[in-house]
């Protein structure tokens, strides 16, 4: 398929994961691919594994941000696809959810994907498709997952008005809400093997097809969103999770 033929794409915290599922295929669709990421080593090891341009960026800089804007203009000129995906996951209960957690998590999963879109936006395309990774946890009330899942709901609501105000440009702003899926953003949380297998037993249990998502049934997704196929969708939310928000006490 071709559908982004000629498109430049750029995916933040296209390293890994759902974000380097997504680079891979919006560059099997014909895109020009631009992935970020933090660490230098895992950058350049997945751009070079992909096939594309790999900018090492910390969303949570703005000056970071300002120059890797710059580069991609540099390069490219202009942008098509924004694919907003740089996130971190900390779990803590409520009563010890410490300023650390919080400063975290929002600087990553909404500050910085506000100022990922906000330092893009002179160099997107009319027409272009923004997509933002959120999560079913915006709504879940899962346990100790309260500033995670604050974050995404906080991303949900910018994405609409993003939607509604940036329509005039014919720029496209979705929101794609995954459930568990099987990424590294779970060996990050300090959780110990054994916690994280029972954590992966408790939600299959809960998912009504039974299984956990991949990467790819993500970046499926995401590619459709990005091509002129969803051309009319906009402001919109995809629950992307094997039924698991739509009867969350099925087991």
């Amino acid at each position: 398929m071709n559908t982004l033929q000629g498109k430049i794409a750029v995916v933040t915290g296209g390293n890994s994961g759902i974000g380097y599922a997504s680079a891979a295929k919006l560059k099997a669709n014909g895109a020009t691919v631009i992935i970020t990421g933090r660490s230098q080593e895992r950058v350049e090891k997945a751009a070079n594994e992909l096939g594309v341009t790999g900018i090492v960026a910390d969303v949570t800089s703005l000056d970071a941000i300002d120059n890797l804007v710059n580069q991609v203009k540099d390069a490219h000129g202009k942008v098509d696809v924004l694919f907003v995906n740089a996130g971190i996951f900390t779990p803590a209960p409520i009563g010890q959810i410490t300023e650390e957690v919080y400063d975290t998590q929002f600087g990553i999963n909404f500050k910085g994907a506000v100022f990922t879109t906000e330092k893009f936006l002179p160099i997107l395309n009319d027409g272009a498709s923004i997509i933002n990774l959120s999560s079913i946890n915006a709504y879940t009330g899962m346990p100790n997952t309260a500033i995670y899942a604050a974050t995404k709901a906080a991303l949900n609501s910018y994405t609409r008005t993003a939607a509604t105000e940036l329509a005039p440009r014919k720029i496209r702003v979705n929101a794609v809400n995954p459930g568990p899926v099987e990424t590294p953003i779970f060996g990050k949380t300090g959780m110990e093997q054994e916690q994280l297998e029972g954590f992966a037993a408790a939600m299959l249990e809960r998912i009504p097809l039974k299984r956990i998502g991949q990467p790819e049934d993500i970046a499926n997704l995401v590619a459709f969103l990005a091509s002129d196929d969803a051309s009319f969708i906009t402001g919109s939310e995809y629950n992307i999770d094997g039924g698991m928000n739509v009867n969350p006490l099925l087991s």
